[in-house]
């Protein structure tokens, strides 16, 4: 009997300790975010402003072969936060994408990764990253990256980064919208893109005026400053049409243009 008294008695007191113990869990996990709060508001009062509220970063969803791909990645995650900059990108957690979302989360900023729901298990590995927000298909991911950012930047990438960087810069010359974009040329990726392009402008199929919707530097920094300074040259097709009453994606230009 002494025994079974002793047995009852310890377990009432583990019982009596669960619920303490989810309390100081959940106290532990408020004073974390309550931390980062603060954090972010402080570095926020020390930090250079920005024209931008969010950027929205195009990467590839592998890291690539070389280092400084990697590097430049966490780089431009650093110099959003520098800048009191928030992020909108494809919502990845793995290669290019998972390190730039990183860093800016790490740094106290806000993290928006759009994902289409078919995509979700191939790019999306272990914790998410920020908050994320799925959606229907690849239309309205870019079209509601679009919508979300102030300006965008892209990083190394393959097809995925090359198609949604070409589709935001021909927006621009439509007259969709008016955000800079810019190319993160890390050690000279973009050199024969950019070789192209001026190919294009010689033989008359871009104009001179519309080149310069492309901004390249070779650092974050670099880049940055040169999005925050840009003004559009170039005549927009949409002063004679009106996208308004046009559909991207199945979305007015509206509600890309914010």
């Amino acid at each position: 009997m002494p025994i079974r008294r002793a047995s009852n008695l310890c377990s009432r007191k583990e019982e009596e300790k669960e619920p303490h113990m989810m309390e100081d869990q959940t106290q532990a996990k408020s004073t974390a975010v309550a931390k980062r709060r603060v954090s972010s508001s402080s570095s926020s009062s020390s930090s250079p402003s920005s024209r931008f509220k969010r950027v929205c970063v195009f990467c590839g969803s592998s890291t690539g072969k070389k280092k400084g791909y990697q590097l430049a990645a966490i780089q431009l995650g650093k110099e959003l936060v520098e800048r009191n900059i928030d992020l909108v990108y494809g919502g990845g957690s793995v290669g290019l994408m998972g390190l730039v979302s990183q860093a800016v989360f790490d740094g106290g900023r806000h993290v928006l990764g759009i994902i289409p729901r078919t995509l979700m298990p191939k790019e999306i590995t272990g914790e998410t990253i920020g908050e994320v927000q799925p959606v229907a298909g690849m239309h309205q991911r870019k079209a509601e990256m679009a919508r979300q950012a102030d300006a965008f930047v892209a990083l190394p990438g393959g097809y995925g980064t090359l198609e949604e960087l070409l589709e935001v810069i021909t927006w621009a010359q439509l007259g969709i919208h008016d955000k800079p974009v810019g190319l993160l040329n890390v050690e000279g990726y973009y050199n024969t893109l950019l070789s192209f392009i001026d190919k294009a402008v010689d033989e008359g199929f871009i104009s001179p005026d519309a080149r310069h919707i492309i901004i390249s530097a070779q650092t974050a920094h670099e880049l940055l400053s040169k999005l925050e300074e840009y003004e559009p040259r170039h005549e927009r097709v949409a002063s004679k049409l009106r996208w308004e009453m046009e559909k991207l994606g199945h979305l007015p230009k509206s509600y890309i243009a914010r």
